[in-house]
């Protein structure tokens, strides 16, 4: 066991003496989290990769997790909270970061605004290069990093006067203000120091069978260790999974496992014992078993099968059909096909999963970073054997999502120890142990051809797309299903078919992440675009222009919409640029031999949420005695804005600020279910459940005052003034009977896009609305070395209605990094890249400037004509890169990531033959 040095360190801590006695080894990230209570300091590898956790020493930015506790005697250690109460560079930086929307989760935001305050008490006047070069050390997974940038540049820019914050105004975060203090509370924030720790035990191979020991006598022998969970352990269903008729995951592997770190057992013990536990002294056997880790392979004839029930080791299906393509192709005047291959993508969010849980009153409460607490709360009442009413879900701030927090990880494992104990306990992913066990995005094989006739109308199109759905469900049925409706992309094709296939390997299940499968499609079907387009002799985005589709046109599932259809504005709104960027690059070319520019360009839609399928939403709000306004708004904010957009939404149906509005976030003992943040359903399903509850209670408010519907509301202490034209009525809330929860007068409303299944071909109505985008691109690439560096994005995305321009802005440029990372650099192999040193995510230095140009084309089912937003941004990215690399070089990148060993070998194919 560790021991507590002897020797006492003393230091000052933001301005006040500290003395500790550090643990021998101990990290200063450590000793100040837990024993100075500074959990602004956040951890996000405990490698010194990702810089989440920096501090000033000495005025210096260093990564407190690589500081020895004993090296700060005698110096001073400043952190971001502590700053913000002092130091006024650290203030107006954080009023900048507010005003830029350059705090999305906020799990980077203490180690940007630490790492800028150094940079700017040494210079007061920086460049962007400075401004890089002063936070290359911390990684951001959210922002796309140019707001960040745009925010330490601009820390003079005074804060915009209040408004109401109405649709279309670019209002602050209302969360924001916790974030930039170093105060918001994320998984690993919540739980009191000292509180029993778990350590899970995982399969070091692929697939292995494993025989435990004597586990009664490993605890006997360790006088800190509470107990050991295993499957025995479970008192309800080992399973879990997010589709009912597709929950095959255990909780705890019973006799074999199917993946690298699949759980099997977890140590419930005093944070001292897992600090020095070592894994090897645990009491199992291992047996290694032939694992099968690509599709080819799980579906030779010998393979063995994952699941019994499931032949071929096929998970799922997905179809869709119109017309006849075969038919049209051979009669189509060109053709062109090709083979796209992706990889494993990683979600690499800063948070790794964490979470606390303890017992309360006899019922079980989780605390945990989730995009889905509903969907928590129902696994659990399955796992546990419980009926819902003894389980709370209080979902922390999340440090990023992107889709793979939708699936519960660490949630039942907290649950079942402080079920066994009765005492709290908590439990943190480590960075290598969350690459390992959670779920990726999935890896591809499509087979695509596309025909045209001579006028470059599109005539043909058949696509095969096979999908690593790694050992267990997850979301594959939903990517298998997704697919074939948005593999055609957002054009009128009337002979088109598709299909789609997950195919179960012995890797990481593959999960939600960003655009299900939609960024892999979209890949292939832009890629060969370009292709046509050229033997065609037609502009690449002429040619898009002129297949876009348009209002009152059948999609490929059959669906017409009369109104809202974005793309081809979107088109030609870069259609400027593409000329101009063209005439550069071949300037540039013209007098380079080595480095080659090329401008590439891709275009997307997405559909809002679940496909064919139920998808509701509940917002509840209520006015009390006093007159506060309250909104109970359930729908997980993981960054993308949802607490202040959905609020937006409210207060204008309402008619009232929303810095008057008390905000009550998502709990599932009070807030009703908003469904899951995930498919860029929140502003488009949530905020019309907000809408219509706002309107609700606007309606009971002039009901009482006997007012016109145009009535202009205003909240006052204690009553609520309708003025009617001339006539004023007050009502007095104090003579009004309060509710159960205190509330005078209450609305509680659900809204459900109207959808229509999917026939045996594909045809119906999947989505109530679809978001649109383009996206151009210029690159620079070096041929001798096969690197590509991005110089500029101009993207142009159809929202419906902008409700906060900033917080779109914020959404573009993010979505743009992670594409650009799936392009060029993220390649997760199992086993090799646990880890963000060797997995390469985009640094504020790999991000160019990006030009976002914000379509608006009403929807009629969005919340004032909005639309969702969040996961057609990456859609469009990786494609035009591709297509910008083949502009520059020749040379046609067909299996992403474009690594510069893979470009450099496509331009040595080409010069050479």
């Amino acid at each position: 066991m560790s021991e507590t040095n002897s020797a006492l360190t003393s230091f000052t801590l933001n301005g006040k003496a500290e003395t500790f006695s550090p643990i021998a080894g101990e990290r200063l990230s450590e000793m100040l989290r837990e024993r100075s209570g500074c959990r602004d300091i956040k951890i996000g590898c405990n490698a010194g990769d990702c810089g989440a956790c920096s501090v000033l020493l000495d005025g210096d930015v260093v990564c407190a997790c690589l500081t020895p506790a004993q090296q700060v005697e005698g110096r001073t250690v400043e952190t971001l909270n502590g700053l913000h109460s002092y130091d006024v560079i650290a203030q107006d930086l954080a009023e900048s970061f507010l005003n830029h929307g350059a705090a999305q989760c906020g799990i980077c935001t203490p180690g940007m605004i630490v790492s800028a305050v150094a940079l700017l008490r040494e210079n007061k006047a920086p460049n962007e290069e400075n401004v890089k070069d002063a936070l290359g050390g911390v990684l951001c997974r959210c922002t796309g990093y140019r707001k960040i940038i745009d925010a330490v540049l601009d820390t003079t820019h005074p804060a915009p006067a209040e408004d109401s914050g109405y649709i279309g105004q670019s209002i602050r975060r209302l969360d924001g203000q916790r974030k930039v203090s170093g105060l918001d509370m994320f998984g690993d924030d919540v739980a009191p120091s000292g509180t029993d720790e778990i350590f899970v035990i995982r399969s070091p191979y692929p697939t292995a069978t494993f025989t435990l020991g004597d586990l009664e006598q490993y605890i006997n022998n360790n006088s800190s260790i509470s107990t050991i969970l295993t499957a025995k352990d479970i008192p309800g269903e080992n399973t879990f999974g997010v589709i009912p008729d597709f929950q095959d995951q255990p909780v705890f592997a019973e006799a074999q496992t199917r993946f690298r770190g699949e759980a099997v057992a977890a140590i419930v013990a005093k944070p001292e014992f897992i600090r020095d536990f070592d894994p090897e002294t645990f009491p199992i056997i291992w047996n290694e078993k032939n694992a099968v880790q690509s599709v080819e392979a799980a579906q030779a004839s010998e393979a063995p099968l994952l699941h019994k029930e499931r032949s071929n080791n096929q998970l799922c299906g997905g179809f869709v059909q119109c017309g006849d393509a075969e038919r049209s192709l051979k009669d189509a005047d060109f053709t062109v096909e090709g083979r796209f291959q992706s990889g494993f993508v990683e979600h690499g969010y800063i948070e790794p999963e964490a979470g606390f849980a303890e017992v309360i009153n006899g019922r079980i409460e989780v605390h945990a970073c989730t995009q889905a607490p509903v969907m928590d709360l129902e696994a659990l009442e399955i796992i546990l054997g419980m009926d819902q009413s003894q389980i709370r879900i209080v979902p922390t701030s999340v440090g990023g999502g992107f889709g793979s927090k939708l699936d519960i990880s660490l949630q039942p494992i907290l649950a079942l120890a402080t079920l066994k104990t009765g005492k709290p306990v908590r439990l943190t992913y480590s960075r290598t142990e969350s690459m390992q066990s959670t779920t990726k995005r999935h890896p591809s094989d499509i087979t695509l051809k596309i025909g045209a006739n001579a006028d470059g109308k599109i005539q043909g199109f058949d696509f095969l797309g096979l999908f690593d759905t790694g050992a267990y469900a997850s979301w594959g049925p939903t990517v298998a299903n997704r697919v074939p409706v948005h593999a055609s992309g957002p054009y009128k094709i009337s002979d088109y078919r598709a299909v789609s296939k997950g195919i179960h390997t012995n890797n990481p299940p593959s999960g939600a992440f960003r655009g299900f499968g939609v960024p892999q499609s979209a890949i292939a079907q832009e890629s060969l675009f370009d292709v046509l387009a050229k033997k065609i002799g037609m502009d690449a985005l002429e040619f898009r222009i002129l297949n876009a589709l348009e209002n009152n046109q059948p999609t490929v599932c059959g669906q017409v919409f009369s109104q809202g259809v974005g793309i081809k504005k979107c088109l030609e709104a870069l259609r400027p640029a593409w000329n101009e960027q063209h005439t550069l690059a071949k300037r540039f070319n013209t007098k380079n031999d080595v480095l080659k520019r090329g401008v590439g360009l891709a275009s997307g839609w997405y559909g809002c949420g679940n496909t064919s399928l139920p998808n509701p939403s509940t917002i509840k709000c209520g006015i009390r005695k006093d007159g506060t306004v309250v909104l109970h708004q359930g729908a997980m904010d993981i960054g993308q804005g949802a607490n202040t957009v959905i609020t937006q939404v409210f207060a204008t149906a309402l008619g009232i600020s929303t810095s008057k509005i008390e905000l009550v976030g998502a709990d599932t003992d009070i807030t009703p279910d908003a469904g899951k943040t995930s498919a860029s359903r929140q502003t488009f399903v949530s905020g019309n459940a907000a809408r219509l509850s706002g309107e609700a209670l606007r309606a009971s408010i002039l009901q009482h005052l006997n007012g016109g519907v145009n009535s202009k509301l205003k909240f006052g202490k204690g009553m609520i003034e309708a003025k009617d034209q001339e006539t004023v009525h007050i009502l007095d809330l104090s003579r009004l009977d309060a509710d159960y929860e205190g509330y005078v007068l209450r609305a509680e409303e659900t809204y459900d896009p109207p959808t229509l299944p999917l026939d045996e071909n594909g045809q119906g109505s999947p989505y109530a609305q679809f978001g649109y985008a383009a996206q151009m691109v210029i690159v620079e690439v070096d041929t001798e070395l096969g690197t590509v560096k991005p110089l500029k994005f101009i993207a142009a995305h159809d929202v419906g209605r902008a409700i906060n321009p900033v917080l779109v802005e914020g959404q573009i440029h993010g979505g743009i990094a992670q594409g650009m990372g799936m392009a060029l650099m993220e390649e997760y192999i199992p086993g090799r890249t646990e880890n963000l040193h060797d997995y390469l995510i985009p640094t504020v230095g790999d991000i160019p400037p990006i030009d976002t140009i914000i379509i608006e084309e009403p929807d009629a089912h969005g919340p004032y004509g909005a639309k969702g937003l969040g996961e057609h941004v990456l859609v469009p990215t990786a494609p035009a890169i591709l297509n910008a690399i083949y502009n520059a070089t020749g040379a046609r990148i067909t299996k992403v990531p474009a690594t510069p060993s893979r470009v450099r070998q496509a331009i040595k194919v080409i010069h050479d033959g």
